[in-house]
């Protein structure tokens, strides 16, 4: 992780916005999809897919060494989202109930 300057501390969250912003912004999968591959190297998207692939395993109380059997995604990475579905910023449960949301909107 590369070290940032205090004089530009507040240059992060303004930095983060932006790239909140512009994933609001996108309107298809395939446009969320080309921005990630845009934006991310393999590696972290990879890391990324880990992580959401073990939310509704978690959410379902599957235990950690059945999931990492089932997807090969380490224990300590498990144990990660786990902390972050009860203590992060909410963020999988607002993904969570958009993805819920748009399945039960009647089809136009």
């Amino acid at each position: 992780m590369k070290r940032r300057l205090s004089s530009n501390a507040e240059a992060l969250p303004q930095a983060q916005q932006g790239l909140a912003r512009a994933l609001a912004a996108l309107k298809t999968q395939a446009d969320a999809q080309a921005f990630l591959q845009d934006l991310c190297t393999p590696a972290e998207l990879e890391a990324m897919s880990d992580r959401w692939r073990v939310v509704p395993l978690l959410l379902k109380g599957v235990p950690y060494r059945e999931i990492h059997d089932l997807t090969q995604v380490s224990v300590t990475t498990i144990g990660r989202v786990a902390r972050t579905l009860e203590q992060g910023a909410g963020g999988y449960a607002a993904a969570l109930r958009g993805l819920s949301s748009r399945k039960s909107a009647p089809a136009h």
